[in-house]
């Protein structure tokens, strides 16, 4: 196949029914599955299959959920289509987690405790401090981060969280200070501007109470050298070392998602395939906006995988 980066998606791509036909088709999803319930102690696949949404969308139990659902994708993918082997992995977000563990940088379980505890930690966060996030679409980040430093002032403060593709920008902060910013976005000429249903302002300031403990989480888990290049969202460049990694991971709780700039680093070392792979499609909806020369698959359910098994058996 040509040369192919494998992605892998974040919170806001959970949907209750994830997962299900990847564990009725494939034993080895079921496994995952039935490896990620006993790890956490609770049936996490029920609450990937049947819900109920309020429960999935709880950030503490979204991360986890997302990260088995992309699992089991990843290893199904491995087997049934072992021809497909990515170049680089990137991952949006929560998504990087499951892009380190796909490039042998963390174990399936060590990568389900850490993503659960990261869930935990944020939501924590928006208890204590809670935010807002909304999407600005149609300015560029240029004007995003400049209308964030005039929304901002000494006790309350909004920054860009995700620069997800040209004219699509999510910023993060606290409360007041995003809503000061989205009239300023609208007078700039922003096509919309849509606030979104979270009280967690993830990668922004408001993270930052519980930045020690996550990196004291990160440092207690085994990290590996990953076997192919990662893409980290905080400085949309490979992972060289594991001091890197682990510095990277835990900037990323407050730092944007450089997704556009990580999606054309990958484009500059000759990638031309991007193979999302978990849940949805909302990743390669992206890459599309930041290149459409590109080839871009989904593969999060059995239909996916058996369609692209099919033709390539017919290729062959």
């Amino acid at each position: 196949m040509k040369k192919a980066a494998f992605i892998f998606p974040g919170q806001g791509s959970q949907f209750v029914g994830m997962g299900k036909s990847l564990a009725e088709k494939y034993p080895l999803a079921r496994q995952t599955f039935a490896e990620a319930d006993e790890l956490l102690g609770f049936p996490l696949s029920e609450l990937c299959f049947d819900g109920p949404a309020e429960q999935l969308n709880d950030t503490i139990n979204t991360q986890p959920a997302l990260f088995v659902v992309s699992m089991a994708a990843f290893r199904v993918l491995q087997a049934e289509l072992p021809a497909w082997q990515p170049s680089a992995v990137a991952g949006h977000s929560l998504g990087e987690y499951s892009a380190l563990t796909a490039a042998g940088a963390l174990s399936f379980a060590d990568g389900l405790r850490l993503v659960r505890e990261r869930g935990r930690l944020m939501k924590q966060a928006g208890e204590v401090s809670p935010g807002g996030m909304a999407a600005v679409l149609g300015l560029t980040a240029e004007q995003v981060a400049a209308i964030c430093r005039e929304a901002s002032d000494g006790q309350t403060a909004v920054q860009i969280a995700n620069d997800n593709c040209p004219g699509q920008i999510v910023i993060s902060g606290h409360k007041e200070a995003v809503e000061r910013a989205l009239p300023l976005a609208q007078a700039m000429g922003a096509r919309r501007v849509v606030p979104l249903a979270v009280s967690i302002a993830a990668h922004s300031p408001l993270m930052a109470p519980i930045a020690a403990d996550f990196a004291a989480a990160i440092e207690a888990t085994p990290l590996h050298l990953p076997t192919l290049p990662v893409v980290a969202n905080a400085s949309a460049a490979p992972v060289h070392n594991l001091t890197e990694m682990k510095q990277l991971l835990a900037a990323q709780l407050t730092s944007q998602v450089r997704w556009t700039t990580s999606v054309r680093y990958l484009l500059n070392e000759g990638i031309d395939t991007f193979i999302e792979v978990g849940p949805g499609n909302v990743l390669i909806g992206l890459v599309k906006r930041i290149d459409r020369k590109t080839e871009r698959l989904a593969i999060g359910t059995a239909a996916e995988i058996e369609k692209h098994k099919a033709k390539t058996e017919k290729q062959a």
